[in-house]
């Protein structure tokens, strides 16, 4: 209750995720989609980029291996006739794709969809912009025939192609700038997010724990506590950190 009026109280909003408010579960929340597991637990040999999660994961080892060494979902970067993607770009996207398959954090973001490949995405997760900016500066130069890959690309004998009469133009022309990219590539999986916001990280070190847990904590408690009218912002959290000891 003395969340809910900190709430009320700070006059600002927030999206809530639109599968539960329990608090257990947003926490520990794997997609269910093809190759995901039901429930996060520990993973001693995840391969390379995906290693982060290690200690809680909702992806298998071979699922890993396979997302690097193959085109998981038979997806391909390499879309453009004539142009491969370079491995500083090719880098951000494998990444991004352990996190999608790895990540236990993502609860708070979660809804339904009807896909042959899973039945649930996550959306607007607020993705950290130094991140974000990093992968869009590492990819500006590579390739693409549309902005939007969750919906625009043809699919024919089980890959991806793209869509009829469109033309190649590197990330840069074809999204301006960082936000626009990150935020558009995937339908809108991310939302931009200055560093000085409670954020999410694509890719951690390990060694330091995993940061996204915090973030995913304060989303969760925001939804789980607020009603689905309540403004919320962060005059809300910094309230709700200091009641946070009469919860």
């Amino acid at each position: 209750m003395l969340v809910r009026v900190a709430l009320v109280a700070a006059g600002l909003s927030v999206a809530l995720c639109q599968l539960t408010t329990n608090l257990d579960t947003m926490l520990n929340w794997c997609l269910d989609g093809r190759h995901h597991k039901t429930r996060p637990g520990p993973e001693d040999q995840l391969h390379q980029e995906c290693t982060p999660w290690r200690e809680r994961a909702c992806c298998t080892a071979n699922t890993t291996r396979h997302l690097h060494t193959s085109n998981l979902y038979g997806f391909s970067y390499d879309h453009c006739p004539g142009k491969r993607m370079s491995a500083q770009c090719r880098r951000h996207f494998v990444r991004d794709l352990c996190f999608h398959e790895c990540s236990p954090n993502i609860g708070p973001w979660v809804a339904k969809v009807d896909m042959k490949i899973r039945n649930e995405r996550f959306f607007k997760v607020p993705l950290c912009a130094s991140q974000c900016i990093d992968w869009y500066e590492d990819c500006k130069h590579d390739f693409t025939c549309t902005d939007n890959w969750s919906r625009n690309f043809r699919w024919k004998n089980g890959t991806n192609h793209c869509p009829a009469g469109a033309q190649c133009f590197t990330f840069a022309e074809v999204y301006g700038n960082a936000q626009r990219f990150c935020e558009t590539v995937w339908d809108h999986s991310w939302k931009y997010t200055e560093d000085d916001q409670p954020c999410m990280q694509i890719w951690f070190q390990s060694a330091r724990g995993n940061p996204n847990e915090a973030v995913a904590r304060l989303h969760a408690i925001l939804h789980s506590a607020a009603p689905r009218t309540a403004p919320v912002g962060w005059l809300a959290v910094l309230l709700l950190l200091l009641l946070a000891p009469l919860l």
